[in-house]
């Protein structure tokens, strides 16, 4: 008798879990690295409300994200690019249709408390710095990561703002490959193995991460719509959409989009998680990560409501 129930309690515990699994949906998000936090607490609140839903993250460089799609054939429900304006270059018409830019950042420069004069560095005199002698600095790969060539945009602009010919060319040469990674994100743990003195970084990674950093001005750092003109006097050019092409980056404010790609396969629950970031309660958690939303959010293309 005791067999039987046994036996009947496995039963029903078998077919409950095989229903719960059966209701699951899942959600796949291709993601910036600078992403990663946001998306963390954003689907922390939203499954208090929709316990129905999982989400699968990856993360990479947002170019290298939108590769996975437009080159390597994966599928994801929704793609985050640090750069909205990737969207439109690298997935108009045939892998996404629009996009939708909601959160803004700048790029600082973070350190260690011990890191080579890090007593007398300053927005300044950074790149004095930076180019002493036994100092260590490093940044995202461009090809992969906007806050990579966002980097080298801001070196061309501080060239101009600091009225100081062959800056650009002088950083770049004091940044060896080896101090270069494929995202953001990756650079914090040269940081804090001391393999790296500097790094060039979005201010939103600092402040999540409780690090050190120098704020630039805002004619250089690319967070200042005011400056919008002034950030379009410089360019650099990353490995385009197909094989041996190029794609040409002009300078611009830092601005953050959201998409579901064509194929995607879990649309409207993508689009209920999307409508979520962009309200009152997911703009909040954004902005208290240290990335102010763009409100009203700006619609590119040709928006499926």
């Amino acid at each position: 008798m005791v067999k039987r129930i046994s036996v009947i309690i496995l039963i029903l515990l078998f077919t409950f879990t095989l229903q719960a699994f059966g209701n699951t949906k899942t959600i796949t998000i291709f993601h910036a690295g600078s992403l990663s936090v946001p998306f963390k607490y954003l689907i922390q609140e939203y499954q208090k409300t929709h316990k129905d839903i999982r989400f699968a993250l990856e993360s990479s460089g947002s170019v290298a994200a939108i590769r996975k799609i437009t080159e390597l054939g994966k599928t994801a429900d929704i793609l985050g690019s640090a750069d909205a304006s990737l969207i439109g270059k690298m997935m108009f018409p045939d892998y996404a249709k629009w996009y939708i830019e909601f959160a803004t950042n700048q790029i600082v420069i973070v350190y260690r408390e011990d890191s080579p004069y890090s007593d007398e560095i300053n927005r300044d005199n950074w790149f004095q710095i930076l180019l002493k002698k036994g100092v260590e600095y490093g940044h995202s790969d461009p090809n992969m990561d906007p806050c990579g060539y966002r980097t080298l945009l801001v070196w061309k602009l501080s060239e101009l703002y600091y009225k100081r010919p062959g800056l650009y060319e002088a950083l770049s040469k004091g940044c060896p490959p080896k101090n270069i990674r494929p995202k953001e994100v990756d650079l914090l743990a040269l940081l804090e193995s001391k393999n790296l003195d500097y790094v060039f970084e979005y201010k939103s990674i600092a402040i999540q991460h409780h690090l050190k950093y120098i704020a630039l001005p805002d004619e250089v750092n690319l967070g200042s719509t005011k400056f919008r003109e002034f950030y379009k006097k410089v360019s650099v050019e990353i490995t385009g959409r197909k094989p041996g092409t190029k794609l040409k980056i002009s300078g611009a404010p830092i601005v953050y989009g959201l998409t579901i790609p064509n194929m995607a396969k879990n649309k409207d629950d993508a689009k209920a998680f999307i409508d979520f970031v962009l309200g009152k309660k997911g703009q909040e958690i954004i902005k208290g990560l240290g990335q102010d939303p763009v409100v009203p959010p700006n619609i590119i293309g040709e928006y499926e409501k």
